[in-house]
C-alpha cells in the first residue's frame, strides 16, 4: 500500500508539474512577445513622430537662413527648430561652428557615426542611445535648399526616451502580475486532470493487489471512450478471465491428481499386504531354496517392502496435500525422543549425539520420529561417517541438526532437496533401490506441520547439514 501511495504521488506531482510547467512557459513566451511587440510599437510610433516634426520644423526655419551662417544665426536658427520639438535639443552644425538650443546640452550624445552618416547618405539618419541608465533618440538630417549644391548645414535633434520606456515597463509589469493567476489555474487544471487520469489508474491498483492476495474474481470498471485508460481496463478484465480460467482448470486438474494418488495408494494397500505375507515367507525359506530361486525370494522381498515404503509416503503426501493431516501433540523429552529413534532404528552406535536433559516440548513425537529418522538416514546412506546428531533449545525454538563427513550437496542439487522424487544420485553416493524420493519432502511437511522448516547446507569442515528447527512449545514440566 504505500509503495501504491508512492507511485499515484509521483505520478500526480509529476502530472501537476508538467502542467505547470508548459503553462509558466507559455505565460513568459507571451509576456516577452507582447513586451516586443509593445516596445516596438512604442518605439517607432515615436521615431515617426519624431522625424516627421524635425523634417517639417527644419524645412520651414531653413528658408529664412542665409548660408554661410555665422554663430550668432546659426544659435538662432538652431532655437527656432527645437521650438516646434517640444522638449528636444537641437544642435546645429555648419563646418567648424556648432550651436545648440541649449547651451548646458551634452553635445556627445551625436555619435561620430551618425555624424558621417547623415554627411556620407546626404539624408536623415536616427540612432538611439543610453546614457546614464537614460534612452535618448538622436536624429540628424543634412539642410538641403531647393537649388545649389549641399549647404554644409546639419542639423540634429536629441530626444529624451524616458516616456517610452516607462510606458513598456508598466506594460511588462501588468503582464508579470498576471503570470501568478495563470499558474494557480494551471495548478487547478492539473489537479483535475490528474484526479481523472490517476482514478482508472488506483482501481487498477487495487485490482491488482486484490490478484495478488488470492482474489481471481476482482475487477475493474472500464472507463468511457476508446482511449488508452479504457484500452488497458479491457485489457486487464480480459487477463484475469483468462487467469481465473487457467488457475481454475490447474487447480482441478491438481485435485484430480492428488484424488487419484490417494485412490491408488488406498488400493494397493490390500494386494501389498498380501504380497508382504507372502514375501515375508518366501525371505524366512529363502535358505533352503536353490540359489536362483534364493535371490529372486530375496529380491522380491525387498522390493515388495520398498514398494509398500512408497505407497505409504503417497499416502502421507496426499494427506498433506488435502489438508488432512493433523498433529497428535503430548509433551515429551527431546532427548528420549532422539535417543528412542536411533536405537529403535539400530543407529544408535553409528551417531555421535550431543543432547541436552531435561529439556520438555509440547509435540507430535511419531512425526518428529519420522522427521529424525529421515535425516539421520539420509546421512548414513548417502554421506559418511561419524555422523553428529546435536540437539539445542533456545529462546522460542527447537533445532536438531543432523551432519555428516560425505562430499557434501553441489550446489545445483541445494534448491531442490527438497522436492518432491528428486533424487542427486550424482551427488551423493547410493545403493540401487533404496528410497522413494519422497522422504526429505515429508520431512518438511512434517516440520511445517509444527510450525517450524527444514533446512539443508554444507558444513564449513566438509559434508551435508541438515537442520531442524521447530518452535518450543513448553509443558507444565518444561525446562
Amino acid at each position: 500500500m504505500k509503495g501504491a501511495g508512492k507511485v499515484r504521488g509521483g505520478l500526480r506531482v509529476r502530472l501537476v508539474v508538467a502542467f505547470v510547467l508548459v503553462a509558466l512557459v507559455s505565460a513568459v513566451t507571451a509576456t516577452g512577445l507582447a513586451y516586443r511587440e509593445s516596445r516596438t510599437a512604442v518605439l517607432e510610433r515615436k521615431q515617426d513622430a519624431v522625424r516627421t516634426d524635425f523634417r517639417n520644423r527644419v524645412a520651414q526655419v531653413a528658408a529664412d537662413l542665409s548660408v554661410p551662417p555665422d554663430e550668432v544665426s546659426l544659435t538662432r536658427f538652431a532655437v527656432s527648430v527645437a521650438d516646434g520639438l517640444g522638449d528636444s535639443v537641437v544642435v546645429a552644425e555648419y563646418r567648424s561652428l556648432k550651436a545648440s538650443s541649449d547651451a548646458s546640452a551634452d553635445r556627445s550624445r551625436i555619435s561620430p557615426s551618425l555624424r558621417a552618416a547623415v554627411r556620407k547618405r546626404n539624408r536623415m539618419s536616427l540612432q538611439r542611445i543610453d546614457r546614464d541608465g537614460s534612452p535618448y533618440l538622436v536624429v540628424g538630417t543634412p539642410v538641403t535648399f531647393a537649388s545649389g549644391p549641399p549647404s554644409g548645414l546639419d542639423v540634429f535633434a536629441i530626444t529624451s526616451l524616458r516616456a517610452e520606456q516607462d510606458d513598456t515597463a508598466e506594460i511588462l509589469g501588468s503582464v508579470r502580475d498576471g503570470l501568478l493567476p495563470v499558474v494557480l489555474l494551471a495548478v487547478a487544471l492539473a489537479l483535475l486532470a490528474a484526479r481523472t487520469v490517476l482514478r482508472p489508474v488506483r482501481e487498477l491498483g487495487r485490482a491488482t493487489r486484490r490478484h495478488a492476495a488470492g482474489d481471481l474474481t476482482s475487477r475493474v470498471k472500464v472507463p468511457k471512450g476508446r482511449d488508452e485508460l479504457a484500452g488497458l481496463a479491457r485489457d486487464f478484465n480480459n487477463t484475469a478471465d483468462a487467469l481465473e480460467s487457467s488457475v481454475a482448470e490447474l487447480r482441478e486438474q491438481e485435485a484430480r491428481a492428488r484424488r487419484f494418488v490417494a485412490d491408488v495408494s488406498h488400493e494397493l494397500r490390500t494386494p501389498l499386504a498380501a504380497m508382504t505375507m507372502v514375501a515375508t515367507v518366501l525371505d524366512e525359506d529363502a535358505d533352503r531354496l536353490p540359489p536362483d530361486a534364493a535371490l529372486a525370494a530375496r529380491t522380491v522381498s525387498t522390493e515388495t517392502a520398498r514398494l509398500s515404503r512408497l505407497v505409504e509416503d503417497l499416502m502421507e503426501m496426499s494427506r498433506f496435500d488435502s489438508g488432512a493431516a493433523r498433529l497428535n501433540l503430548g509433551e515429551v523429552d527431546l532427548a528420549d525422543t532422539v535417543r528412542n529413534t536411533l536405537a529403535l532404528r539400530g543407529w544408535a552406535s553409528r551417531v555421535r549425539t550431543e543432547l541436552p536433559d531435561g529439556v520438555r516440548a509440547v509435540l507430535d513425537p511419531h512425526r518428529i520420529d519420522v522427521v529424525i529418522a529421515n535425516l539421520v538416514g539420509n546421512a548414513l546412506r548417502h554421506g559418511a561417517e561419524p555422523v553428529t546428531l546435536t540437539a539445542t533449545a533456545a529462546g522460542d525454538w527447537v533445532t536438531v541438526e543432523v551432519a555428516d563427513r560425505g562430499p557434501g550437496l553441489a550446489p545445483e542439487v541445494l534448491p531442490h532437496v527438497f522436492d518432491r522424487f528428486y533424487k542427486a544420485d550424482s551427488a551423493r553416493t547410493r545403493s540401487a533401490g533404496e528410497g522413494s524420493g519422497l522422504g526429505t519432502a515429508i520431512a518438511l511437511e512434517n516440520a511445517r506441520l509444527h510450525g517450524g522448516t527444514v533446512e539443508a547446507a554444507n558444513s564449513a569442515g566438509g559434508g551435508a547439514a541438515f537442520t531442524l528447527r521447530v518452535p518450543w512449545r513448553r509443558g507444565e514440566g518444561g525446562a
